[in-house]
């Protein structure tokens, strides 16, 4: 028996028991793997709920437990760490057939994932106000902003933070159409924010490392900036700007 064969036997509850299984006497041992292989996927499945919140609540529970039986097997843990396990989640919902009505899931999933990312990304302290005032009257298109760690950006064809809203407070029915999400965590807990007009666009510009300047070309000419700025100073997302 090899560590692969034991893993997959342990994934997969239709998998015969590995040979070699045995108790402290050393007779086979079958219903104790089977304990350890229910545990293991139970595991794996809290592990899953607690990451997708939005995703479990909108397909509900009994279904979700099962569609992460089979996404378990499909993509066993690659480490010890369960705390972001499940990041390929929405490319999994994207060719689960049960799902394909729902086309807005995966992206849910994306936003999901990334206000998780958010959470565990490291502390780092925002631009102080007194760098701000500095660069007031300065010809800032050809400078570079430097984003916080936990700052994430899901842009979608789908109202993915209206759906969010509505399904984690009880915000209003979502209204067709593309949202773009910029994840902030100006303290403890992060939050999706819904960008104002080409606020995708640019916000991608600045995580590509472009200038403010190609940033708002790439954007166009409905770009919001002072709402951009604004929502990125509020959410103390700017740690730096590199002339």
């Amino acid at each position: 028996m090899t560590q692969t064969d034991f893993a997959r036997a342990l994934l997969d509850p239709e998998a015969d028991i590995p040979v070699g299984i045995t108790d402290p006497t050393g007779r086979p041992a079958p219903k104790r793997f089977s304990v350890y292989r229910n545990n293991v996927a139970s595991s794996l499945t809290r592990a899953l709920e607690a990451a997708f919140p939005t995703v479990r609540k909108l397909v509900g529970d009994e279904f979700f437990a099962a569609m992460a039986g089979v996404f378990l097997r499909a993509h066993p843990p690659n480490s010890r760490m369960l705390m972001l396990y499940g990041d390929a989640m929405p490319g999994f919902l994207e060719g689960f057939p049960p799902v394909a009505h729902l086309g807005y899931l995966p992206d849910v999933a994306r936003l999901d994932q990334a206000m998780r990312e958010s959470y565990h990304a490291a502390d780092i302290q925002p631009l102080p106000d007194a760098e701000f005032q500095r660069l007031i009257g300065a010809d800032i298109a050809g400078l570079r902003l430097r984003l916080a760690p936990s700052l994430r950006l899901v842009r979608s064809h789908w109202p993915v933070v209206s759906i969010w809203a509505a399904n984690a407070e009880g915000g209003p029915p979502p209204v067709p159409g593309p949202e773009d999400a910029v994840i902030l965590r100006p303290e403890f807990d992060p939050r999706p924010q819904r960008l104002p007009s080409g606020g995708g666009a640019f916000l991608q510009g600045l995580l590509e490392k472009r200038t403010l300047g190609q940033s708002l070309d790439q954007a166009g000419a409905s770009v919001n900036l002072p709402g951009i700025l604004s929502l990125l100073i509020s959410g103390r997302a700017i740690i730096g700007v590199d002339e």
